[in-house]
């Protein structure tokens, strides 16, 4: 297995609305993750930003459009592109999601779970190991909400992870949120999820916050990070030890301030679990 990357300590999701506040100031962030997609252009504003941010910042990649689970052909113009970024940008690493966004050549605009089968198993394990080849570096793969079981599962999702993991070699990025959020829906605990999670794999965490609609949790990345989120994050850093951390909101942006303090709120529970020393040290 590859080294895992280093730990960087506490991260936010790079967004357009802070782009001045993070270059003009000092903010107490220690790196930054960028949505792939966004940066995935031939140049302009996006561009220039972001190179002026990495400058100071270690910076990820993160991706919402791989499709790795999909049954529709490997998009090689999509990878072309990633491809082309990680290699200007020279991420810490690169993620995407344990999903499929379409099929037959229609993007459906979410990220949809897949059968927790061996045949399903094999399929992503054989894409990722060819998405890994073709960009030259391994990949962090990350747990997404659901709001939909199959019925023909073959095992829990934990256990997909856990051994897709093992079986394609790649790192694992853990949305604690996604774990609250798909726990309350499917009546699972959390723990069991984190504690079946190999060590060695995991090189990122995400916090965001939810809402509820319909009688389920819905990750909408628009809301502070709950209480329970956080609570169950401290039960993650008890396994997994100090583990690059960061806060995504994507909708109702509050400043950049307030998106710190939620953030000095995650070291401070990571100072409380694993001792200032070891959670504030970033590689």
């Amino acid at each position: 297995m590859t080294q895992k990357p280093g730990y960087l300590g506490f991260g936010l999701g790079l967004r357009p609305q802070h782009y001045s506040e993070i270059l003009d100031g000092d903010p107490a962030v220690d790196w930054f993750e960028v949505i792939s997609e966004n940066y995935m252009v031939g140049g302009g504003q996006p561009l220039r930003m972001l190179d002026r941010v990495r400058e100071r910042f270690p910076v990820v990649m993160h991706g919402v459009s791989l499709s790795i689970a999909s049954t529709a052909p490997l998009d090689m113009d999509y990878l072309a592109g990633l491809k082309a970024l990680a290699d200007r940008v020279q991420p810490k690493w690169v993620s995407d999601h344990l999903c499929w966004t379409g099929v037959h050549g229609v993007n459906l605009h979410d990220l949809l779970p897949v059968p927790y089968t061996e045949e399903a198993l094999a399929h992503v394990v054989d894409r990722i190991g060819r998405v890994q080849d073709y960009l030259g570096r391994r990949i962090a793969i990350e747990n997404v909400s659901s709001y939909f079981e199959y019925a023909h599962s073959q095992m829990s999702e934990w256990e997909f992870a856990a051994e897709l993991a093992r079986r394609a070699d790649c790192w694992l990025l853990l949305d604690v949120n996604n774990v609250f959020v798909s726990g309350i829906n499917h009546d699972f605990d959390g723990d069991a999820f984190i504690d079946a999670i190999p060590v060695d794999r995991v090189v990122q965490f995400h916090l965001a916050g939810h809402s509820e609609a319909q009688g389920h949790l819905v990750d909408t990345h628009d809301q502070p990070v709950r209480d329970e989120v956080f609570e169950l994050y401290g039960k993650a850093l008890e396994r997994f030890g100090p583990v690059s951390t960061m806060i995504e909101r994507d909708d109702n942006i509050p400043p950049l301030a307030e998106l710190v303090a939620e953030l000095d709120r995650a070291r401070a529970i990571a100072d409380r679990v694993l001792g200032p020393n070891t959670a504030r040290i970033a590689a």
